[in-house]
């Protein structure tokens, strides 16, 4: 078909006003930040969407799936647009964009039951508002939360800052509601647990729009006690120790909200100001005072048997009250992007405690030793920031200068050094992504992540989505 009987059904499925073609929208809606050099000179190579649908109701979403199903045209669903892995790129030519973000309602904020319902485009920001009026919170912090929307964060399996205590999204999802390629809407019911036969909120949540689209989403929600909270900070010798203090704080039972580690250089960046060339520890302990005074006993008590500075908690907590990233920050660094031609570039990985130091290690090694544009490289380090009981997470972060036409910056910087990071984590055993989710630039390696298992995986597309129009290339290799 070609694109104009396409554009008129579409108008006649949700109405005219709610189906985008406009030049500009199409462009830069072929891509996610993933492409952001590129984007940012208004270079927009990819195969163009035929029309972003702006769908008003989950019937919505189900009428344009159905007709997309039967037709075989691609679609790539969207909320927030905080994509960072080239999720919400267009790999097809004429694929619909379909759009939660218009799907904006609070539908219930339960107070009893301590949960909260609320449509795909809600702003996450716009939730936690709501609930702090009544003294609650949700517990998820992403950076991305003043853009990032509730469809979107369940749909990549998002985590928050406090994930320590509060857990990732996943741990959060009570019930939802999705719709599938051939339009069925289905509802998993909120229940707190059952043993019903495999938990299936989990074909929903993670699946990065390749499998269905998330309308609904009801997640747990918490009493929020912020005049309670304690801040701590640490300057210490190496990343190791600092893995090991957290591994003894979280293994002994305690859940501060934050418990992070930072390499002297990603240190030197984000605490010029007091690290002083050494790595910096920081936890946050965070909910009834008694369990606060607790938390930060026991991480005194482990940090006390190391090589240490205190740093002031002041700093910490103001640090951390401009973590966040909205609308001036995103043009602060595309306005950094064009006069200074330097970007940074961020790859999330996870492994069980005996392997995080290796892979952290091994990744330092490679990208200085046999990247072959590494004195372009201007800042490589890392930092743990989200820890459980058997492992953590390592974000590894690297700037570099531009010395290449805007078309060459990903394959000459990021794809290399993101290749070296996803290879090391997956040599020692660990996941190759923690939380941004595989995208479509990290989908080349999605077999090998997942092994024997893989084919359970290809079991749900070729189930749910046997026509494949669901995000081609997002997850599944193309």
């Amino acid at each position: 078909m070609t694109s104009n009987p396409i554009i008129t059904e579409l108008r006649n499925l949700v109405g005219a006003d709610r189906v985008v073609t406009d030049e500009q929208e199409l462009r830069e809606s072929s891509v996610d930040r993933f492409k952001k050099y590129t984007a940012v000179h208004g270079i927009y190579d990819g195969p163009l969407p035929c029309a972003v649908v702006r769908a008003a109701s989950a019937e919505q979403v189900a009428a344009v799936l159905a007709f997309a199903d039967e037709r075989g045209i691609n679609v790539v669903p969207r909320t927030g647009r905080t994509g960072t892995e080239g999720g919400l790129e267009t790999a097809v030519e004429g694929t619909i964009v379909l759009d939660g973000s218009d799907m904006d309602a609070i539908i219930r904020i339960d107070t009893e039951n301590m949960q909260a319902t609320a449509q795909c485009g809600v702003p996450l920001q716009v939730l936690e508002d709501a609930l702090r009026e009544q003294g609650l919170t949700t517990g998820h912090s992403p950076q991305s939360k003043p853009l990032a929307q509730l469809g979107g964060l369940v749909a990549t399996r998002s985590i928050g800052q406090f994930s320590t205590l509060y857990g990732g999204i996943e741990d959060m999802v009570v019930g939802l509601e999705a719709v599938f390629p051939d339009g069925t809407i289905s509802r998993i019911k909120n229940v707190p647990r059952r043993a019903a036969g495999p938990d299936i909120r989990h074909v929903v949540i993670g699946n990065e729009g390749a499998l269905c689209f998330v309308t609904e989403v009801t997640v747990k929600i918490f009493q929020h006690r912020p005049e309670n909270n304690r801040f701590h900070g640490y300057l210490i010798d190496d990343v190791h120790t600092g893995i090991a203090i957290l591994r003894e704080v979280i293994t002994e039972g305690f859940r501060p909200s934050v418990a992070r580690v930072y390499s002297e250089e990603d240190a030197a960046q984000h605490f010029a100001h007091f690290a002083d060339g050494k790595c910096v520890l920081i936890f946050v302990a965070e909910g009834p005072k008694g369990i606060v005074e607790a938390t930060s006993a026991e991480i005194e008590r482990v940090v006390s048997r190391h090589s240490h500075t205190a740093v002031d908690p002041a700093l910490i907590e103001t640090w951390f009250d401009d973590l966040n990233w909205g609308p001036d920050k995103i043009e602060a660094e595309q306005d950094a992007m064009l006069a200074e031609r330097r970007l940074g570039y961020t790859t999330e990985v996870s492994a069980d405690w005996s392997s995080v130091g290796k892979i952290y290690d091994a990744v330092m090694h490679r990208v200085r030793t046999e990247y072959p544009h590494a004195a372009d490289v201007t800042m490589l380090g890392g930092h743990s920031s989200h820890s459980y009981q058997t492992g953590t997470n390592m974000y590894f972060v690297y700037d570099y200068v531009i010395n290449c036409e805007p078309r060459e910056e990903i394959e000459k910087y990021h794809k290399p050094i993101n290749a070296i990071i996803v290879e090391e984590a997956l040599r020692h055993g660990g996941s190759m992504v923690h939380h941004h989710g595989i995208g479509k630039y990290r989908a080349e390696w999605t077999e090998q992540e997942h092994g024997s298992a893989y084919p359970m995986l290809q079991r749900l597309k070729q189930a749910f989505d046997p026509n494949g129009i669901m995000n081609r290339g997002t997850i599944f290799p193309a």
